[in-house]
């Protein structure tokens, strides 16, 4: 956070789309505690000026404008950039965080809720991308952040078709705007794609639901506050594809080792985990034509939060209890080849050489030998120590030395 800070000084004017709930609104949020100046749109009206007035008292130099807006309509889009153009004089950050959500079988959900969710995740993702090149290519500088999902992006479930469609689409659509910056000779204009995994958001709560089920339990999910300190990361430093979430950069690699079994393991979990039983709950357009209005809000109480400090806690346990294994393994090791003789090595570790010498470490002969590893040679080769020669060995090493091999046959080898 504090490169970050470092990097986006208090002032950086910032134009959000969808800032009213969910990740917009944690990103607006997470803007204003830099000081930075913000233009927040979505269409409650009320939720918008109640987010715009958190921004503002968030850090002393943060100003945040609200301006009602609904991205599938183009003039108002561009109608951002003329309030950031004249409150503020330019646009550094643009986010298109603007998205609704359709669940239920691609050959169920009425066309016009497929069309009304592709013309607010695509069209308006592409108006905000239009109106914000316009002016960052005028100014000669510039970053626009497009908010995608991993579902779509990476990997696909079952009755999320039409949202998975339309967050594909806009890695497509920021691939080629990449492209066509290059060939303009708009270097210094980036665009870039943050795909989040699970995010604990109002997401299920207003998408429209023709599932007739209830959206049961979640995988993992991250906490709106983590994606948005991925934004300001982004934005920072910027770059083409940014994954956030739990287990969000191992999902791609997954998919492509091994597809069928990523597909197969989404499918079981999204059928009989994840939703109810069918008949639980009616069939809702959610916020598709209607703006959130009372229910807008940052988190969607599925204790995001807590579930990460329990995920790293395991973790943490997990990584001690093998710590502690190994430490126990390596000081209980012992490596014999059929003598009395001891050479000690500040641990446990026991090495019998064939000799009635004793000896410990500092002593003119130094023999130190990892945990596990065991040396010897049972095979025409010899091995002889030379007065104080080290020898260390690695784990996958083994070598075994036969307590019946001569002295005399060991000088030869001098």
């Amino acid at each position: 956070m504090d490169r970050t800070r470092r990097a986006l000084a208090a002032g950086t004017v910032v134009v959000i789309t969808g800032a009213s709930s969910g990740i917009g609104r944690a990103v607006g949020l997470a803007f204003a505690h830099l000081g930075a100046r913000l233009v927040l749109a979505a269409r409650s009206a009320e939720a918008l000026s109640q987010v715009a007035r958190e921004c503002t008292a968030a850090h002393p130099q943060a100003e945040a404008v609200a301006v009602p807006a609904d991205v599938t309509d183009a003039d108002a889009v561009t109608g951002l950039a003329d309030t950031a153009l004249a409150r503020y004089g330019r646009v550094d950050v643009w986010v298109n965080a603007a998205g609704v959500g359709v669940l239920g079988r691609l050959d169920a959900v009425p066309p016009a809720d497929v069309l009304r969710s592709w013309e607010v995740n695509v069209l308006g993702t592409l108006h905000g991308a239009r109106a914000a090149l316009r002016v960052m290519r005028g100014q000669g500088r510039g970053v626009l952040i497009d908010v995608s999902s991993v579902l779509g992006g990476a990997v696909t479930a079952p009755y999320t078709g039409a949202y998975a469609a339309a967050k594909a689409a806009l890695v497509v659509l920021d691939e080629v705007m990449r492209q066509e910056l290059i060939i303009s000779g708009d270097h210094d204009v980036a665009v870039c794609t943050v795909l989040p995994a699970g995010v604990d958001t109002p997401f299920f709560q207003h998408a429209a639901n023709h599932t007739g089920r209830r959206v049961r339990t979640l995988p993992a999910v991250a906490t709106p506050e983590r994606v948005a300190r991925a934004v300001l990361h982004t934005a920072a430093r910027p770059r083409a594809r940014v994954v956030v979430g739990p287990g969000a950069r191992l999902l791609p690699w997954a998919r492509v080792l091994a597809p069928g079994l990523v597909r197969g393991l989404i499918r079981r979990l999204t059928e009989h985990r994840y939703l109810g039983a069918p008949g639980t709950v009616p069939v809702t357009t959610g916020t598709l034509y209607a703006p959130s209005g009372a229910t807008a809000a940052v988190s969607g109480d599925r204790h995001a939060a807590a579930r990460t400090a329990a995920r790293r806690a395991f973790a943490l346990a997990a990584a001690g209890a093998v710590g502690a294994r190994f430490i126990a393994t390596r000081s209980r090791t012992r490596v014999r080849t059929g003598s009395r003789t001891r050479v000690r090595t500040g641990s446990r570790t026991r090495v019998r050489t064939g000799s009635r010498t004793r000896g410990r470490t500092g002593s003119p002969t130094h023999v130190r030998i990892r945990p596990r590893a065991r040396v010897g040679t049972g095979s025409p080769t010899l091995v002889r120590l030379r007065p104080r020669a080290r020898v260390r060995i690695g784990s996958p090493t083994r070598v075994r030395m036969r307590p019946h091999i001569p002295a005399r046959r060991l000088s030869r080898c001098r």
